[in-house]
Order: structure tokens, then sequence, then C-alpha cells
């Protein structure tokens, strides 16, 4: 058990909103600089060819801490805002950090034969399994961000005890997609839906007359991953049901305020239920931003650290 901190909005920063586009309108600088990086490839071995980079740091001193993969979500890549601060953070505590881009995105966006998707578990199992034994000597663990939170859930539902990973943070996850696609297709989040789709575009082939999230997992994710369609990928891919499986030491953490993911899904689960699962739902935070007063890192990089502490 961890002490958490209180959350209380870093001003002027009020409300979900608010909360979730600072990591847009004040992104930072080359804040890695006094961490070189170094490019590590994984191949996975489904026929397609396809690999899997990142972007490897090493903290100044040696700490003996597990190495933290930080997986991040939809449209993102290892140079998200929230990545790097989070890398940042983590370096400057000890650990060793794996800045990994899905199937697809960063680096090898545009040369991939297939993409990542909410439940594509297998390319982290790819990774983690392939991962140099010297990498890995001082274990693993993991921090993954909005989509890449949900598929972080979801593989350790179904790897149960046999994760490998020592410890799990999944900050702001959809688990439940087909009430996060609701949610981004009302009105209000008008402009964070066409921003998404945008990028979604921009990642894969897509139709051009195709002018909703919903219509492109309909027409292009479903299709292409072998499901019936978008109803079909968001019921066998959201995490939510399957929580009960993991055995892994896992914080989840979710703002109420959340403009993209209701708080519902996350109220309507027992959570009182899970040995090895903790939600901490602080009233505000929107959606991977949890700016707080009284803190020089986010809220939940600070929460994070002080999780991975406790975990060994």
């Amino acid at each position: 058990m961890i002490k958490v901190p209180r959350f209380v909005p870093l001003p002027p920063w009020f409300g979900g909103d608010l909360q979730t586009v600072r990591n847009y309108l004040r992104p930072p600088g080359d804040i890695l600089a006094p961490w070189p990086g170094e490019i590590l490839r994984f191949a996975v071995k489904d026929g397609t060819g396809d690999e899997l980079v990142g972007t490897l740091h090493r903290p100044v001193e040696e700490q003996q801490k597990p190495l933290v993969l930080l997986l991040h979500g939809l449209t993102g890549c290892e140079e998200s805002s929230y990545v790097r601060v989070t890398a940042r953070e983590l370096l400057g505590a000890g650990y060793p950090v794996l800045r990994l881009n899905w199937r697809g995105a960063g680096p090898t966006l545009g040369k991939t034969q297939s993409f990542y998707h909410a439940g594509r578990t297998d390319d982290l199992f790819a990774v983690i399994g392939s991962m140099d034994g010297a990498l890995a000597a001082n274990g693993l663990a993991a921090i993954g961000y909005s989509l890449g939170a949900n598929i972080l859930l979801k593989y350790l539902a179904e790897r149960g005890g046999l994760s490998h990973l020592r410890a799990a943070i999944a900050v702001s996850p959809p688990i439940d997609l087909h009430a996060t696609q609701q949610r981004v297709a009302e009105y209000r989040n008008g402009r964070y839906h066409q921003y998404l789709l945008a990028r979604m575009r921009e990642e894969r082939p897509c139709p051009l007359e195709v002018c909703s999230i919903l219509e492109f997992d309909n027409r292009v994710v479903a299709p292409m991953h072998g499901f019936r369609d978008a109803l079909d990928y968001y019921a066998q891919c959201s995490s939510g049901p399957h929580l009960g499986g993991i055995r892994t030491p896992t914080l989840v953490i979710h703002a109420a305020d959340d403009p993209w993911i209701p708080s519902k899904a996350f109220r309507e689960i027992a959570w009182s239920q899970f040995r090895h699962v903790r939600l901490l739902m602080p009233w505000s935070g929107g959606h991977v931003g949890f700016h707080a007063l009284g803190f020089r890192r986010p809220w939940h990089d600070e929460v994070a650290l002080r999780f991975l502490a406790a975990t060994g």
C-alpha cells in the first residue's frame, strides 16, 4: 500500500478539458538530452516481417532498478509528451526506460504490413519475451497510457502469473472501448474526435469517405484484424471484463472528469474483489493530464514512482 497524495489542479488548468490539452499547449522541450538513447528493434514472428522499435535510456548511475516499458496511446509514439515526461522522471529516479512504439507507430509509421490496435497484446508479449537478459536482469515494469494502458491491462489478464512484469501502472485506460467511442463521438467532443480521426487516417490506409472513428473501426481496424465489426472489436479487446485475471501488482489511474473515457465504466466495477489491482480515481485530471498543484511532475508520475518503489 502506498500513501497517495491528494490531487489539486494546477492553476489555471481547471477542469478535464484544460487538464487534457495542457500537454499539447505546453509541450516539453529536449528533456531527455542528459540520457542518450539507444535504438532497440524487436522482430515479430507472424510472417509479416514487421518489427517494433523503441528507444532505451539508462540512468546516469546504475541503481539495479527494473527496466520500465512506456507504452503510448492511440496515434501516439515514443515522442508523445507524456511519454517523454515520464521517462525524464523515471531516469532521474534511477530507472532505465524503454520508450516503445507500437507496430506502425513512430519510426515504423508506413513501414509495416500490419498495425497496432487496442487488444494487440501479442506484440507486447513478443517484446517482453525477446528482452535481452542483461536488460531485464533487475526485472521489468510497465506504464501504459490510454489505449496503451488497455493493451497492458489485457496482457496482464491474459498472462496471469506469467506476465514477467513486477509492477504495472495503467493511466487513463479505455477499459470499455464501446463506451469510450460513444463518449468521444459526442457533440461536445467534436474537436477531439476530428483530431483523433485525422491522426488515425495518417497512420494507415483508409477510404476517403470514412468520417467517424466508429466507421474507421468498422471499415479499417475490424476487417484488418479479423473482427466481425467495430462492436466485436470493442467487445473482444476491452480490458474491463478481464481485470480479475491479473496477478501482477497493478495500479489503475483514471480521472473522474476525463472528457474521453466515462467514469461510469470504472464505477460499475467492484474493485475490492481484486487482490492485485487498485483503482485511483481523483475528481479531476483529464485524460493523461493530472497537472497538480504542489508537484514539479504530473501527479500520475508522482504516484507511479511511489508505486514502483513500494513494489520493489
